[in-house]
C-alpha cells in the first residue's frame, strides 16, 4: 500500500452525491493508519474561502471567475495541499482543477487554452511537474437526475441555479478531462444506491493500492 503523500480529488456535477462519500473514504484511510486532510475547492484556506463566497454569490464575467478560482487554488496549494503531501498525509479534496475546466470551460464556454495556461502557471512545482491529484474519483450522473436531486436541496448558488443545458456541458467537460487523462480518473456510476456507490469507491481505492483490500 502507498505510504507517501496521496492526493485524491472528488469530482462531479452538482447533485452527483460525491460529498456524501468523502467522510467514508477519510474514515477508511484513518482506519488504515493514515493521517487525512479533508479540504475543498474553491476554499480550504481563510483567503480561499473568502474567494469561494465571491465566486458562488457575486455577479462577474467568466474571466474574473476563472482568475479568482485559480487564485484561490494557488493559496490552497501553498498553504494546505503541498505541506500535507510533504508530510506524507492523505489529502481528500472536494473538487480541484477538473471542476474549473468543466464549469468555467465547458459550462461557461470559456477558452480551454487560457484555462490550460492558468493551470500551468498555478500548479507547476519546483521540479517542473504539474501538480495534479494522484487519483480523481469522478461521480458521473445524468444531468437530468442531478437536477431532480437538487430540486429539494438548499437555496441554490450561482452554479446550482443554472439550467439543465449548463450541467450537460459541465458533464461533457468532465468527460473530456477523463478522456485526456484516463489513468488518473476512476469512473463512478453515481446513479446507483448509496451503498453500491460507496463500495465502488472503496474498490477503486483498493485496486490502485491506496487502501488495503481487506478494508472493503
Amino acid at each position: 500500500m502507498h505510504s507517501t503523500g496521496v492526493f485524491i480529488s472528488f469530482e462531479g456535477i452538482d447533485g452527483a452525491g460525491k460529498s456524501s462519500h468523502i467522510q467514508a473514504v477519510a474514515d477508511a484511510f484513518r482506519a488504515a493508519g493514515r493521517t487525512v486532510v479533508q479540504t475543498r475547492e474553491p476554499g480550504g484556506t481563510p483567503l480561499a474561502e473568502k474567494i469561494r463566497d465571491m465566486v458562488l454569490h457575486d455577479t462577474m464575467d467568466t474571466l474574473s471567475e476563472a482568475l479568482l478560482v485559480f487564485a484561490a487554488r494557488r493559496d490552497h496549494l501553498n498553504q494546505v495541499i503541498e505541506p500535507a503531501l510533504a508530510r506524507g498525509d492523505v489529502v481528500l479534496c472536494d473538487r480541484f482543477t477538473d471542476a474549473t475546466f468543466a464549469y468555467q470551460g465547458r459550462g461557461r464556454g470559456f477558452d480551454w487554452q487560457v484555462l490550460s495556461q492558468l493551470e500551468l502557471w498555478v500548479q507547476s512545482m519546483p521540479n517542473g511537474q504539474l501538480r495534479q491529484p494522484h487519483m480523481t474519483l469522478w461521480f458521473a450522473l445524468d444531468p437530468q437526475i442531478a437536477a431532480q436531486r437538487l430540486a429539494s436541496a438548499r437555496v441554490p448558488d450561482r452554479f446550482e441555479s443554472q439550467p439543465l443545458t449548463f450541467f450537460q456541458q459541465v458533464h461533457q467537460g468532465y468527460a473530456d478531462r477523463a478522456s485526456a487523462d484516463p489513468k488518473r480518473f476512476a469512473h463512478i456510476q453515481a446513479a446507483d444506491e448509496l451503498e453500491v456507490v460507496r463500495a465502488s469507491v472503496l474498490h477503486q481505492l483498493q485496486s490502485r493500492g491506496y487502501l488495503p483490500a481487506h478494508r472493503a
